[in-house]
């Protein structure tokens, strides 16, 4: 589709003046105001209280050897920890980091401290418990001067927040590292800010648990909620039952060294980890290995469809509770958290109602429903886990009256069964907003909230919600996406559950976000380099630059949304282009930003910055065509194209017609709206992200000249 004769000549000025546009937006700042716009806080999660100071503490000056030095204060006749292994290999992440970021005379500074330089002094108090306990104290104090810093903390845990905070403080004014002067007193909304990892469906190796611990650790996330069990597949060696990792793990399971290494490297950062083996339901892998617990399903492999396969343990039996005293007494060697999930989901228990044997105990115990049969298995295995010192947390379908009041209820199935769980008396969690395979925009899980401020509990019920964690589910990923489907929207629920609850700033939450997601890269995640990586080997290319654009105005659709039209298994190839592309690109806001400053301003830089952008989507089509030619994994994007190109066209003479003397034809506005409606339908299971903002150019095209009394 091309533009209307009338309006060409508009189109070509603009497109004549796209280059210099592109260099102006790219130049550095220069006035004093944007100098003084560009020291605006970048901390994510808010602190709770932060008061902004004159001057700046200079970590590395240009040209000369750092000033900066780090000190541990031992608190002499106060208990304090200066020399606690887990805070001095803290401090030593610290100034890696500093070191990094700020040029490389970090290290050497702090390996030889000089009297008068600039110091950064930290003061704990206590290390913290032995194992890191549900409210144990995580705050901190940091105090910022031009003339040094004070970074102090009850524990260990609090000190090492506080670092987090200071590292990401650190930016750069005329050749040096600096840090504003600030004074911040902070602490967590909610005690438990966890991540959970599905591990079962598609494997993770080691490497990419512990940089994910370090990417949480950043954002102060601090419970690490590992599903390890599932139907397809069971992650964790077993030196009691050894037919787990051999028969129902595909090779592809920790040992418990790794998975001891795991707990240690978490600790190190603050976090704890809280294993997952789901019972009674979910538990295929299970019954491949042992289908002597089992309800009596003729199990012969793993499954390679993903749902809810049936198979479910036989809970009748005494041998099946004595089978799981003795592996759960075995993972609690492993697990020292106090919390062990149980799982709990998705237990349609037809295996029970077609076994005769499990049906007559579900008779004599008065049981009609399988729930029913559930809740007395639960009730079995609350002693169980209360002889290896764990407490039960499981999904909320093992929600029942007759379970004791410190069982914790994690909701996913909606934020109603977390306000049913508290107004019963039972501490929850609240994941069912936080799923990141629902390919979520951060803004939507940045403004769900826990504890909502219309809330209906009761302040004391209101206490017994812990917090949240954000789940990642694997069926649609593997080591290669998994970081681009995580973060940085992860960071954002990180504030959500850190933050006090009037954060709502949406612009600034993604305004932090961008700068945090450079640091998350920087600290080892690839979730910008590994979609890179992707279409470079899509396309064979090693700069595909048409390809970089066209993904960026991309996101996947949902799980769901892709199950549906690929049938997607565990065979699968997930390296399409709905895997490079990522959730919630910045492409979404930067588009809305820049329309809002035409409708609203009438800014002709940002008319000239979207016809730029509507420009380069047009010259992008031939090289887009070629590479879905010529590559079998790109060729159902070419309708995908097609429409990028017919949407810049929209784009254009919707500038052209906003800016110029002559209205649309007649049936114009229809036209392009027909155009915009069916680029909204999925296809190749990626959505454009700027659909809204360019419906509303043409719409405001479209009335332009009727508002204004134009012919």
């Amino acid at each position: 589709m091309k533009l209307a004769a009338h309006a060409r000549p508009v189109r070509n000025v603009l497109q004549a003046s796209a280059a210099a546009l592109l260099l102006l937006l790219t130049s550095s700042p220069s006035s004093a105001a944007e100098r003084d716009a560009a020291h605006a806080l970048q901390v994510m999660p808010l602190p709770r209280s932060l008061e902004p100071s004159q001057g700046l503490l200079v970590i590395t000056p240009a040209g000369a050897l750092s000033g900066f030095q780090l000190l541990v204060d031992p608190l002499p006749g106060r208990g304090g920890v200066g020399t606690d292994t887990r805070l001095q290999s803290a401090v030593q992440r610290l100034l890696v980091r500093l070191d990094r970021t700020c040029g490389g005379d970090v290290l050497r500074s702090a390996a030889a401290p000089v009297a008068g330089r600039a110091q950064l002094e930290i003061a704990v108090e206590a290390p913290g418990e032995a194992v890191q306990s549900l409210g144990e104290d995580e705050s901190y104090t940091l105090e910022v001067t031009p003339s040094g810093g004070h970074l102090s903390a009850p524990t260990v845990l609090g000190a090492m927040h506080g670092m987090e905070t200071l590292l990401q403080l650190v930016s750069f004014e005329d050749g040096a590292c600096v840090v504003p002067a600030v004074t911040i007193h902070d602490a967590p909304r909610f005690a438990w800010r966890g991540f959970m990892l599905d591990v079962s469906r598609h494997f993770e190796p080691v490497s990419e648990i512990e940089h994910t611990l370090d990417g949480m650790a950043m954002v102060k996330l601090n419970v690490f909620h590992w599903h390890l069990s599932d139907d397809q597949g069971f992650r964790a060696e077993s030196r009691l039952f050894p037919r787990f990792t051999a028969v129902a793990s595909s090779g592809e399971f920790y040992t418990q060294e790794q998975m001891r290494e795991v707990v240690a490297y978490a600790r190190a950062r603050g976090i704890r980890v809280v294993p997952e083996f789901d019972v009674p339901g979910h538990t295929t892998s299970w019954l491949l290995a042992y289908p002597e617990i089992g309800a009596g399903e003729h199990i012969t492999t793993l499954p390679v469809t993903f749902g809810i396969p049936q198979a479910e343990l036989d809970v009748s039996s005494e041998k099946t509770y004595k089978f799981l005293d003795a592996f759960l007494g075995e993972m609690a060697q492993i697990f020292p958290d106090a919390y062990f999930h149980i799982g709990g989901d998705e237990t349609e228990g037809k295996g029970w109602l077609d076994n005769p044997r499990i049906a007559a105990f579900m008779k004599q115990k008065g049981f009609s429903k399988p729930a029913e049969l559930q809740a007395y298995f639960n009730q079995r295995l609350l002693p169980i886990l209360a002889r290896h010192h764990k407490k039960m947390i499981g999904w909320d379908e093992i929600l029942n009256p007759a379970l004791p009041k410190d069982v914790v209820i994690q909701s996913w199935r909606g934020e109603a069964s977390l306000v049913q769980s508290a107004g019963q008396g039972y501490q929850g969690l609240l994941s069912a907003p936080y799923y990141l395979d629902g390919q979520k925009t951060a803004e939507e899980m940045f403004l769900a909230d826990p504890v909502p401020a219309d809330t209906t509990l009761a302040a004391a019920q209101q206490k017994l919600i812990l917090g949240g964690e954000v789940c990642m589910w694997s069926e649609q990923v593997h080591s290669v996406t998994l970081d681009s489907r995580v973060w940085p929207r992860t960071a954002a629920v990180a504030e959500r559950l850190w933050s006090p609850q009037a954060d709502r700033d949406i612009a600034d939450m993604y305004r932090r976000l961008r700068r945090v997601s450079l640091s998350l890269e920087a600290a080892g995640l690839t979730h910008i380099s590994g979609p890179q990586q992707l279409w470079r080997d899509l396309t064979r290319n090693p700069h595909p630059e048409a390809m970089e654009l066209f993904a960026s105005m991309l996101e996947p659709v949902s799980f769901s949304d892709r199950y549906q039209a690929q049938k997607t298994d565990r065979f699968t190839s997930l390296d399409r282009l709905v895997d490079a592309v990522v959730p919630d690109p910045p492409s979404r806001q930067e588009l809305a930003r820049e329309v809002d400053a035409v409708l609203l301003s009438r800014d002709q830089e940002a008319a000239r910055r979207l016809a730029a952008r509507f420009t380069a989507w047009q010259h992008s089509e031939p090289e887009l065509l070629s590479a879905a030619v010529s590559s079998p994994r790109l060729s159902d994007m070419r309708p995908r194209v097609h429409q990028f190109v017919t949407l810049a066209d929209a784009g254009l003479e919707a500038l052209a017609y906003l800016q110029s003397s002559a209205p649309p034809p007649p049936g114009w506005r229809a036209a392009k709206l027909a155009v915009i409606a069916e680029a909204e339908t999925p296809v190749a299971v990626v959505r454009f992200t700027f659909l809204p903002s360019l419906r509303r150019l043409v719409e405001a095209a479209a009335k332009d000249h009727q508002q204004e009394g134009r012919p």
